[in-house]
């Protein structure tokens, strides 16, 4: 029997992932895990064996990961060296338990020193570390969720201005549940080995296309508008977002990210940096991603959601 562990399926993407990878491996072959047991509850219902990790408990983490076929990890949601502690020890797990593949959702040009978002530091951080182990691994750099700026573009209303610093740079906005379904894929195909994917978009888009596909769905008109690093981080603080990820996050925000990761990450956009497209998720799962018209005329789906993340430290 294989043993196939998906982490984090508790959260918006994991439990995506949940779903997805139970249409693709046997049941009895997989492992969810969360931090708490409340989440799990329904997994244990459908028959699917389940256990609760605390990611800063290696010695129980080795234990539950134990000869496992793939473990995938979902990137932890907070920043800096609370998340790289936290990834470290799932990693140390898997070298102890003796896992054979870790599966890791990573970011779009993630190990690029020129990159200036300060969440690709964590991702280019866990990238090396696993790297430098025994490990057999895949990659997964995501491109931005179009559910993000989706969710930015009706929080403004109908007739508002959508601001930030992306300005003319591009990115390849893929959906949360297509990079989801990218990595359930991943845990599902037998013939990866130390690859890294990029899970883009259809193409290449600006933010100020992005406004344009939502009105013409939408019929409304919303406008873009650049600003510059600091402009965009005042708008964050005037909505209440948290400058780093160890700030209170309110309930229900279109923006449940820090300013650091959005306004460096649209630098990063806006510099070029992000601008990576391929055809991996088209070969990994047979099927091309949605595109960004689709998400809004299906945008009641699409919203970014609150954060479910849960540190036990």
């Amino acid at each position: 029997m294989s043993k196939y562990i998906v982490t984090g399926v508790d959260g918006n993407f994991g439990s995506i992932v949940a779903e997805k990878i139970q249409t693709l491996v046997p049941k009895q072959d997989l492992l969810f895990t969360a931090p708490t047991g409340e989440r799990l509850k329904k997994f244990e219902e459908q028959g699917i064996k389940t256990a609760v990790a605390n990611f800063n408990d290696a010695q129980e983490l080795t234990r539950i990961f134990k000869n496992a076929d793939k473990l995938l990890l979902i990137s932890m949601p907070f920043v800096g060296e609370k998340r790289r502690a936290a990834h470290k020890n799932v990693v140390d797990a898997c070298v102890a338990g003796n896992v054979k593949q870790i599966i890791y959702t990573s970011l779009v040009n993630a190990t690029d020193p020129t990159n200036p978002s300060i969440e690709k530091i964590d991702h280019a951080w866990t990238e090396s570390y696993v790297e430098n182990t025994t490990l057999d691994y895949l990659f997964l750099r995501n491109s931005q969720y179009t559910e993000a700026m989706i969710s930015n573009y009706f929080a403004v209303g109908k007739n508002g201005v959508l601001a930030n610093n992306q300005a003319e740079g591009k990115m390849a906005y893929i959906s949360r549940e297509d990079c989801a379904h990218a990595a359930a894929y991943a845990v599902a195909n037998p013939y990866l080995h130390r690859e890294i994917l990029n899970i883009n978009g259809p193409e290449l888009t600006t933010i100020a296309r992005l406004v344009e596909i939502g009105n013409q769905i939408t019929g409304n008109e919303v406008t873009y508008k650049s600003v510059s690093d600091d402009e965009d981080y005042a708008i964050f603080d005037k909505m209440g977002v948290p400058r780093t990820t160890d700030g209170n996050f309110k309930k229900g925000s279109s923006a449940p990210f820090s300013s650091d990761g959005m306004v460096t990450f649209g630098k990063a956009i806006r510099l070029g940096k992000m601008a990576t497209y391929s055809n991996d998720f088209l070969t990994l799962t047979g099927r091309q991603p949605k595109n960004i018209q689709y998400l809004f005329e299906h945008a009641d789906q699409y919203q970014i959601g609150d954060r479910h993340s849960v540190d036990h430290g």
